[in-house]
């Protein structure tokens, strides 16, 4: 493992080396998906990959809204394998992440990155549904979803409404919610679709050229 001279980026939590992007690890020497582990300080990061996890290209690329802390309460839609996840949970390293999952096959991968990291609580269950899942997660103040399929801004807009949360962000995939229109319009349709819920955004932001034809849609309640 390198010693390396790492500053904290402006979004709390993150830090960088001038080049890639870092979150302290809360489970030392684990790794999640093969990532880079590195000292500074006496203390130990993980490198998040922004060509791996559509967040971290949203803030390689200077994407400027983190509403992440340390106590956040996060209800994660679309965990998949943990990836993200788990970078999440080191920020919100006193808080809770929950997260949702439709793929058995994926979900297995998730529960052994929740047993690394106690703050993240994996549940299988439909994103489509809240209400299956609102005994366990009761309240979130924050909603991050990467779910790639139809009607991924209504989704949103729901799971917002049922837990109550103040801030959402939407990795939007256009090609899942319809490959025969051009993604600006996807991106512009989901937008309305928001805006028509009652919901603020504040930025549409692009993630070309580290996930083709995908948007980072920031909002607010």
């Amino acid at each position: 493992m390198a010693e390396d001279v790492l500053t904290p980026l402006w979004a709390k939590g993150v830090f960088t080396d001038g080049e890639r992007l870092y979150t302290r690890n809360s489970a030392p020497g684990t790794r999640v998906y093969g990532e880079r582990l590195v000292e500074a300080s006496g203390i130990e990061y993980r490198q998040w990959d922004h060509r791996r996890s559509k967040l971290a290209a949203y803030l390689k690329l200077g994407g400027k809204h983190f509403p992440f802390t340390e106590t956040s309460r996060v209800l994660y839609l679309g965990a998949a394998s943990g990836t993200t996840a788990s970078h999440v949970a080191d920020v919100c390293v006193n808080g809770t992440v929950f997260c949702i999952e439709f793929s058995p096959r994926s979900f297995r991968e998730l529960v052994t990155v929740c047993e690394q990291r106690k703050n993240m609580v994996p549940i299988l269950a439909d994103a489509t549904r809240p209400a299956e899942y609102k005994f366990v997660v009761e309240t979130a103040e924050i909603v991050y979803q990467d779910v790639a399929q139809k009607n991924q801004a209504q989704i949103l807009a729901k799971n917002m409404r049922e837990f109550s949360a103040r801030h959402g962000l939407l990795a939007l995939k256009a090609r899942s919610e319809d490959v025969t229109l051009e993604p600006s319009t996807v991106f512009r349709n989901a937008r309305s679709s928001l805006e028509m819920s009652k919901l603020k955004v504040d930025e549409v932001f692009a993630l070309d050229p580290y996930e083709k034809d995908h948007a980072m849609l920031v909002v607010g309640a």
